[in-house]
């Protein structure tokens, strides 16, 4: 006998609205799932052709909170793209530790909410205690726990002195032995380990075919990274490394996230240890002419991708943005189908996916 279960739009396990349809077997494993969304839309795409270019900075950086500075650190890099800007050196190397800084908070926030689904309440404790480093560090250099408004268009808003540096140091020496020792725990725990090893599996050729991104991607053994494939801004020079897994689950998208952070906060101290000097930003407002641009970076859930369109005037004639989670989502389907019930929202969670984003 079949049974048809909701979850959703509003259910105490789900940071968004989301809306699934599963129907399960009298073993409770499901055998087909339909995924219905559009609580969220806000009409973004729209609503940037009706302000300037200046205008949309703030605009970008609200499409969602835990990716926020990618936002507008893309919308930037696609506007210099068509006004021919060269942003100065230093100005780039601050551009990269705010996103970095940011792609530790965020993964640290995920895999928070993974020990959250797992009630393993201890482990969440830890994981979200050690993720405020990071937060002080957003508040104290940005003045912000969540939008930072680091960038603007020919550079960034916000510049480093010797105090500053030295508490970024800081707080990274305290925060990276604290984070080695969670991805240690997180590794081996047992309990951790019965709900998500072998969970949610998505096998290397479905992640391929279905062009999933991110920590979903390498999970599955699948190195698509942007600041790898395609670097920008800094990148090329500071040469990332990918945690590849090959578990194909729950599991190993967690411990890519981990090994993301650990990098990250690699690139974080080398970057402010070698901080070029210059100024931060082109004094000069850039003409910005007719034309189009399209862009890639890395967000903490994996490749966003801008496109943007002008025409002389001083707003956008056209601007569309590809999200990590509009890809990923589908690999739900996958993911989902063959597994227990108990189990959907621990393998929602593992996507990290951000409704907001993707129903912009």
């Amino acid at each position: 006998m079949k049974e048809k279960i909701t979850i959703g739009p509003f259910h105490p396990e789900l940071e968004e609205s989301v809306y699934f349809k599963l129907t399960a077997n009298e073993d409770k494993i499901v055998t087909d799932v339909e995924i219905i969304n559009g609580f969220i839309h806000r009409g973004m795409e729209s609503l940037v052709t009706k302000k300037n270019f200046m205008q949309n900075l703030i605009l970008t950086e609200r499409v969602c909170a835990l990716c926020s500075n990618n936002h507008p650190f893309a919308y930037a890099l696609a506007v210099e793209k068509i006004s021919g800007v060269k942003v100065p050196p230093r100005a780039e190397a601050l551009r990269v530790i705010a996103d970095e800084v940011k792609r530790v908070a965020s993964d640290m926030f995920n895999l928070a909410m993974l020990t959250h689904l797992a009630h393993h309440h201890e482990l969440m404790k830890d994981t979200m205690n050690a993720r405020e480093h990071m937060q002080d560090l957003k508040e104290t250099i940005w003045g912000n726990r969540m939008d930072m408004s680091a960038n603007q268009l020919t550079g960034v808003k916000y510049d480093l002195d010797e105090k500053k540096i030295k508490f970024i140091l800081d707080t990274l020496e305290v925060a990276e032995p604290k984070i080695k020792d969670l991805q240690n725990r997180y590794e081996n725990d047992e309990m951790l380990r019965s709900k998500t090893v072998g969970i949610g599996i998505l096998p290397k050729e479905d992640a391929l075919e279905l062009g999933v991104t991110g920590p979903v991607a390498r999970g599955s053994g699948i190195n698509n990274d942007v600041r790898v494939v395609a670097p920008y801004s800094l990148y090329g020079k500071l040469k990332p490394k990918s945690t590849l897994r090959d578990g194909c689950d729950v599991h190993s998208r967690a411990m890519a996230r981990f090994g993301d952070i650990v990098e990250a906060i690699r690139i974080i101290k080398e970057v402010v240890v070698n901080l070029p000097d210059g100024d931060t930003y082109v004094d000069k407002r850039p003409h910005i002419p007719a034309g189009e641009a399209i862009v890639r970076v890395e967000a903490p859930r994996g490749e966003l991708i801008y496109y943007l369109k002008t025409d002389g005037s001083q707003k956008p004639v056209r601007m569309r943005w590809k999200v990590p989670t509009y890809t990923n989502w589908e690999a739900l389907r996958v993911m989902i189908l063959g597994d227990k019930v108990e189990n959907v929202t621990m393998i929602l969670n593992s996507i990290d996916p951000c409704i907001s984003c993707t129903e912009r």
